[in-house]
């Protein structure tokens, strides 16, 4: 019998949290890469929901910061959406909530509102390049990526203030993987001046 061995990344976290500082968010380190300025803290959770909700929960339960800001790329639902922005309400789409309130009762993915008049995020996970899984989620969203929601529940539930800020990388479209891995590096360098605007 063969073993398997799987090569888990871990979340890190650069620098120390404190009360008087954001903590920055990100899913990979080639989003990190340009927000090592001023001595900010920068969590990689690594990619997915579980993987978010898992690391954000596991360090806002060691030291609380002044926000949470949720930095990464994210897909853009409809052509005429470039550049970076804060989002103001964000959904997941991989998650029926209607259809478990029917079945229990309960909502268990309630939307997030996050306040001003932004996009609307929705977060799943899955990569984004097919045109038909497209038109669903722009039926509803602007933008879709495979963190944010993650990030803003646990951030809400911990009482901690949480802001989410994308930079578009792709059309979550069939070319959608070439062009995230042609522009990460481009999108990071914008965040990385959306933190020195905003938070320094």
């Amino acid at each position: 019998m063969l073993n398997a061995h799987v090569s888990v990344r871990p979340m890190r976290l650069h620098r120390t949290i404190s009360s008087d500082r954001p903590l920055l968010v990100v899913a990979l380190e080639e989003e990190a890469v340009h927000l090592h300025v001023g001595e900010l803290p920068v969590l990689v959770t690594g990619v997915g929901k579980v993987n978010a909700a898992i690391a954000v929960a596991t360090i806002l339960g060691e030291g609380s910061p002044s926000e949470v800001v949720n930095l990464g790329t994210a897909g853009a639902l409809r052509p005429d959406l470039v550049g970076t922005h804060v989002i103001s309400r964000v959904t997941q789409h991989d998650l029926d909530d209607e259809a478990l309130f029917d079945l229990v009762g309960m909502h268990f993915g309630e939307p997030v509102d996050l306040g001003g008049a932004g996009l609307t995020l929705t977060t799943g996970d899955a990569f984004i390049a097919d045109p038909a899984a497209r038109s669903l989620l722009a039926e509803h969203s602007d933008l879709v990526d495979m963190e944010g929601y993650a990030v803003a529940r646990a951030a809400v539930t911990a009482g901690v203030s949480v802001r989410i800020v994308k930079r578009i990388s792709d059309e979550a479209d069939a070319a959608a993987a070439l062009s995230w891995r042609e522009s990460v590096d481009d999108c990071a360098e914008h965040l990385g001046a959306w933190v020195r605007q905003f938070l320094l």
